[in-house]
């Protein structure tokens, strides 16, 4: 007699029959969950939406309350970037932090880490948790071998411990997740420089924008000037207003800060300088005026330093007030040595009722008047060595004799061969003036 072929499930009993339904279940169910999680987190590139979408779907696949993603920064003093997400019923969210043995523990062994005792974990010993930590299942975030973050997950909702199946299924959200997250951050740090570069052309066109095109024709007097902007534009300032047809005021300052917050400021201090250098009578007047204006129209932690003169090529006098800038320096042959302009007060901003004071001098043929922002004397080498105020008396006085525009190149260029390729993080500006008869 033919004996009929068995089903496969024939010689199962029906508990093992209902046992390998019910994993056939979950595999399905774990499967359109890693599908859902896919496509959704591959549909973005915005890291918090991402890792929100991770937290949620591993909480629903292993019936948790809370969840963390840890972002691991080795490079940065502030390494740890948490975000928290619960599926508790109350509305309160406790946000639980990641302890530093733990984040260790991970940075060793790179690999899951199920606690469903943390009192008694001899793991942990000596360690001091959230009452409200019943038990928890990490699993790292891996690029190849390097740890880039880490996926936590908080209390059972049933109030037993995390399985085994958790601990596999969470490892595969995390292997699945890990390059997507990372792609999220690279993309944001991309997106923060590109920011940090349009800021940075902005800043640079308005500087430029701002100094002056040419330079004054003033008989009697020579007249060069000249910036380079550093790596991040600050907020260095010169300008030349004419005030009469003999009168000629010059400004050179430097704002606190960089980039576009420094150009706005310069913005505003040159602003003021011409407004008041018009209506102002003495040197005086108009700094005290400009660091009255300044303190009111910034915030507190906003200033500058400025060197403010007014000459006048008839008396051939020099008014000139110093607020807490470099000190310039004349150079006369009626003096052994250059001349620092040392007078006037603290930088503008600081004091809204600071008595400026002024000075004047007398200027004679073939004197030399040099100003100066502190990213010249202030410049460094690969050695952070400065170049400093000796160097720079020391090439002025090498080329005293040589054509403003030209010595003013000369030092710049002095400046960058002492630098070389050391980015420097100050803009440097000069000013030069010169009786020539």
């Amino acid at each position: 007699m033919k004996r009929e072929p068995q089903h496969p499930d024939a010689g199962l009993s029906a508990q093992a029959l209902q046992e390998e339904n019910l994993r056939l279940q979950r595999a399905v169910q774990e499967l359109a969950l890693l599908n859902d999680l896919a496509r959704e987190i591959g549909a973005s590139v915005n890291m918090q939406t991402i890792m929100q979408t991770i937290i949620r779907r591993s909480l629903r696949a292993v019936n948790a309350e809370q969840g963390v993603i840890t972002l691991i920064d080795l490079q940065a003093s502030t390494s740890m970037k948490t975000l928290v997400r619960t599926r508790a019923s109350s509305d309160r969210q406790q946000a639980f932090h990641l302890e530093q043995n733990l984040q260790g523990w991970m940075l060793l062994h790179k690999q899951p880490l199920v606690i469903n005792d943390p009192a008694h974990d001899e793991r942990f010993r000596g360690v001091e948790w959230e009452k409200s930590i019943r038990s928890l299942l990490c699993v790292p975030l891996l690029i190849k071998s390097t740890l880039t973050g880490i996926l936590t997950i908080y209390n059972k909702r049933e109030g037993g411990g995390f399985t085994p199946d958790d601990q596999r299924l969470l490892g595969i959200i995390a292997a699945q997740s890990a390059q997507v997250v990372e792609n999220a951050r690279l993309y944001e740090e991309e997106q923060a420089l590109l920011r940090m570069q349009e800021q940075v052309r902005l800043a640079a066109k308005i500087q430029l924008d701002l100094l002056p095109k040419t330079m004054p024709v003033l008989a009697g007097y020579e007249i060069a000037g000249k910036t380079v902007p550093a790596q991040s534009v600050g907020g260095d300032y010169y300008d030349f207003i004419p005030l009469a047809e003999h009168r000629l005021a010059l400004c050179l300052g430097d704002v606190t800060g960089k980039g576009l917050p420094a150009s706005l400021l310069m913005a505003n201090l040159q602003a003021t300088m011409r407004g008041q250098a018009l209506a102002s009578a003495s040197v005086t007047q108009c700094v005290q005026r400009a660091n009255t204006l300044l303190h009111q129209s910034t915030d507190e932690e906003k200033f500058a330093t400025l060197f403010y003169a007014v000459l006048d090529s008839h008396a051939h006098i020099l008014h000139y007030a110093n607020a807490g800038h470099n000190n310039p320096f004349l150079f006369s042959s009626s003096q052994p040595q250059p001349q620092p302009l040392k007078t006037g007060g603290i930088m503008l901003g600081l004091l809204p009722d600071y008595s400026f004071k002024e000075a004047s001098m007398a200027l004679q043929p073939g004197d030399l008047l040099v100003i100066y922002s502190d990213g010249i004397t202030e410049a460094q080498n690969a050695f952070a060595d400065e170049f400093g105020e000796e160097r720079l008396l020391a090439v002025v006085n090498q080329h005293a004799g040589v054509a403003l525009p030209e010595l003013v190149d000369t030092l710049l260029q002095e400046v960058a061969a002492f630098t070389g390729p050391t980015p420097q993080q100050d803009d440097m500006t000069l000013v030069a003036l010169r009786r020539v008869a």
